[in-house]
């Protein structure tokens, strides 16, 4: 017989030259030899193999290998995936920098044993490429999420010739390991994705330091992005161990074979991804919102960024700006440090006279240094001190107990990189720096000089108190006495309750509150009478005056109109909540004033006025190069950032715009107008609204039309007023205009033709600096974005403007405003509260 049979999961055909007769008995018995093979759902066995279009699932049918393309691509790749999760997540990709440009093509196992991709041509695009000695294997995927090939005759079923758990991309499942091999030097880490459309390996990787096994890194390229910090034999002092955390139990293994990190999870359908931008999270699938949820991430902030703030500083959230030199240290480049430029870090302002001659200062329970020494064990803190004494390099010394009562002792030579603080204190050590003994003797000096002050002037504070209770207790009787007589006018834009609400709001809806209160009369004076010589400007609360106090300090008193849509709880949330936030970027609250309908706001003096005033003025914004349009953007991201996530409340601003951006003196911006702000709880994500307040242009879709705010509706506001600053338009500029109706719309037109630059101010073109542009543009259309969860966070945003190689995602159609009438939406569902873009 001359017949040729060939049998996979798909196909099956015969060709015969003979009798029939003689060729059934072999067809019947090859069939059935077929049929059993083609009933293992889960492998792909020799002759076998999966078209483009053709799948196999694991046998509790968890994940599903096949060809795929991301979204927006037409490159075809084969990978494996959840099969029962409906939102397509790729876990692992075969062919990441090999992809075909056709439905041409096949998985199978060639004829070396090896599992293959073939192309349109039969040729071999990759292989696992193992040392294969038998001629009978087969591929299974199981409900690990792990491809595994593996010697179908062999007796023994943990024999692996290869698995995918050994080639990871981009997800480490639980049971999966990255590390080294000690034997092989293999070393294994994941590598993000080039873009979220694309798995080409990107430019960071996560895996292990083989300098330094005690930590893991993210990489970007070479340099380091982010590191684990050093494990404790329980966790690493960078990676949580409480809150959502708990669902992911880390564990590093070290022997003389390996060292390697894995996890396992409290739950199924967990993972951990190393995302484009360079953080890696841990997300939770959540079936009851059908999303993935994210447990941890890291780094979440300019802070978890490696070396962020350059040598020997130390980087902390809670302070701004969140970059600090050592002590004994001073800024390499003052004019670079004080513009928010960190990244020369900081030098020793007096010159160690090594040994005894030095002192050493405790810095605190902080992340140790990177690239520390370590020491033979000390049996006391005092010998871990001698040995960095005997050692003119050692810059800082940490000495510890480990496990098992043994301790050690940790010295560092050169620069001191990446101190900071720590999540949650775990693994926190008592840092010793080493600074010469004049900066202790000066510092001791000024504690001194710190405690006579503040002895001095606890004094004058006692002896204040008792005369301000004395005339507190004089002014509310005098006060009484005139509110029993006070009879309100027909012109009174108060009730006597309103005035007996204010009152009371100034007696009790203050507690706790530290602002100082000034009487009106001390307004009239500083103000000349609300001169009209001191007016700075007008919004839709009302008018701005500038006034100078008694000790020749300037201030902007805001002062409510009667007829502004902002009243008393506005006027307490913008006074409360200004009062419980410090940051460079915010706008200083000096003081308030109430008397009866008058409501009156005392901020600093800012002698540049709002950023609309420069930008929207055709001879003005010329003063606004590029270096300053930079700073101010990253400025404004800053104080957003802290508004969401580092103050000690959340806060949504809610009408954030250009005219609500001061700039002082040397063009820093700030945030103003706290008015219409929101807080929001640890866990709130969202709220909704029947009284939509804001200005409509910089207003989110969803809350425009719903009510629905979250941090999100800021960012949105955040990415009109990016566009508005690089193109030098004003977003309400295109409500009448045929071409477009927003900036976000005009934006998004030239994005999609290439031609992004053509938005740039014509102002712009002699200094801007074309990748930090191309860049921002690309950010703002991010923010703008009609779905609330495609637009980045605050964190996110700052993160990639310090990053000079960030990978962001493509850009969606951002969202577009509708033309309309004013009074179409005065008579809309919600209403909606305009304030005027007039400069303060």
């Amino acid at each position: 017989m001359h017949g040729f049979l060939q049998c996979n999961n798909s196909t099956f055909r015969l060709m015969e030259k003979s009798s029939i007769s003689l060729v059934f008995p072999s067809f019947f018995i090859l069939f059935l030899f077929c049929f059993l093979s083609l009933t293992t759902a889960d492998s792909i066995r020799q002759f076998q193999s999966i078209k483009d279009g053709e799948t196999i699932n694991s046998d509790g049918e968890i994940f599903e290998l096949g060809f795929f393309s991301p979204n927006n691509s037409k490159n075809r790749y084969v990978g494996i995936w959840y099969h029962n999760i409906p939102v397509k997540t790729v876990i692992w990709v075969a062919n990441r920098e090999t992809p075909l440009t056709d439905s041409s093509g096949v998985l199978t196992i060639g004829s070396n044993g090896n599992l293959v991709i073939l192309n349109g041509k039969n040729n071999t695009i990759w292989s696992t490429n193992a040392s294969i000695l038998s001629d009978s294997t087969v591929a299974t995927l199981f409900d690990s999420g792990n491809l595994i090939l593996r010697d179908a005759n062999s007796n023994n079923s943990n024999t692996i010739l290869w698995q995918s758990f050994e080639d990871p991309s981009n997800t480490l499942l639980p049971g999966m390991k990255i590390g080294v091999n000690l034997v092989t030097r293999q070393n294994r880490f994941l590598r993000s994705w080039k873009t979220d459309t694309d798995p080409t390996p990107g430019i960071f990787s996560f895996g292990i330091n083989l300098q330094d096994s005690n930590q893991f890194f993210v990489w970007q390229g070479s340099s380091p992005h982010w590191r684990t910090g050093y494990w404790n034999d329980r966790s690493f002092n960078q990676i949580p161990v409480t809150s959502n955390s708990f669902i992911f139990h880390f564990t590093t293994v070290s022997n003389e074979e390996s060292i390697y990190l894995e996890y396992s999870a409290l739950y199924n359908n967990t993972r951990m991804v190393m995302d484009v931008s360079g953080r890696v999270e841990c997300r939770i699938w959540y079936d009851s919102t059908k999303t993935w949820g994210v447990a941890w991430m890291q780094p979440k902030d300019e802070c978890g960024v490696y070396g962020v703030c350059g040598k020997n500083t130390r980087c902390s959230d809670s302070n701004t700006p969140p970059c600090e030199c050592l002590r004994g240290f001073e800024p390499v480049s003052s004019k670079e440090w004080n513009s928010g430029n960190w990244s020369s870090g900081c030098k020793r302002r007096t010159a160690l006279k090594c040994g005894e001659e030095d002192e050493f200062l405790s810095l605190g329970r902080l992340k140790v240094p990177d690239h520390e020494f370590l020491v033979a064990a000390a049996g006391k803190a005092e010998d871990c001190r001698a040995e960095c004494v005997r050692n003119c390099s050692c810059n800082a010394y940490v000495f510890t107990n480990v496990s098992g009562g043994a301790s050690q002792c940790l010295v560092w030579f050169g620069n001191l990189m990446d101190i900071g603080d720590l999540i949650e204190n775990q693994g926190a050590q008592d840092i010793h720096i080493r600074i010469a003994a004049s900066e202790l003797s000066t510092k001791k000096n000024r504690r001194l000089k710190v405690i006579v002050a503040t002895t001095v002037v606890a004094g004058v504070l006692l002896l204040g108190a008792f005369f301000y209770c004395f005339r507190r207790m004089a002014w509310k009787k005098a006060k009484h006495r005139r509110m029993s007589t006070w009879v309100p006018s027909d012109s009174s834009a108060q009730s006597a309750s309103d005035l007996l609400d204010t009152d009371m709001f100034v007696k009790d809806g203050l507690k706790g509150v530290d602002i100082p209160f000034f009487e009106f009369n001390t307004i009239v004076v500083a103000t000349d009478n609300f001169s009209q010589l001191n007016y700075l400007g007008e919004g839709g609360f009302g008018s701005v005056y500038k006034g100078k106090l008694p000790g020749g300090q300037e201030m902007a008193v805001k002062r409510l109109s009667r007829t502004s849509g902002q009243g008393l709880e506005e006027f307490k949330t913008e006074l409360v909540l200004i009062a419980k936030l410090q940051h460079r970027n915010l706008v200083r609250l000096l003081g308030y004033s109430i008397k009866q309908e008058e409501k009156m706001l005392l901020y600093e003096y800012l002698p540049n006025k709002s950023l609309d005033s420069f930008l929207f003025d055709k001879d003005r914004c010329k003063i606004l190069d590029w270096e300053k349009r930079f700073n101010i953007i990253l400025g404004i991201a800053r104080g957003l950032l802290y508004l969401h996530q580092d103050s000690r409340l959340r806060i949504i601003h809610r009408d954030l715009k250009t005219s609500n951006i001061l700039l002082d003196e040397e063009m820093n911006p700030k945030i103003s107008d706290f008015g219409m702000a929101r807080i929001f709880g640890g866990n709130q994500t969202q709220a909704n609204t029947n009284r939509v307040v804001g200005t409509y242009g910089y207003m989110s879709p969803e809350y425009a039309s719903h009510g629905l705010f979250s941090v999100k509706s800021d960012v949105f506001s955040f990415g009109v007023i990016l566009l508005e600053i690089i193109s030098g338009m004003k977003n309400n500029s295109f409500f009448h205009s045929d071409e477009s109706s927003s900036l976000p719309e005009h934006a998004w037109g030239l994005w999609k033709e290439n031609n992004g630059l053509a938005l740039m101010d014509p102002s712009l073109r002699e200094t801007c600096n074309t990748s930090e542009v191309l860049k921002c543009i690309h950010v703002g259309l991010l923010c703008v974005q009609e779905n609330v969860t495609d637009r980045p966070t605050m964190a996110s945003v700052v993160a990639t403007f310090v990053s000079e190689t960030a990978s962001l995602p493509t850009p969606k159609q951002a969202a577009f405003i509708m033309r309309r009438d004013l009074s179409e939406v005065q008579c809309s569902k919600n209403e909606i509260t305009f304030t005027g873009v007039e400069g303060r």
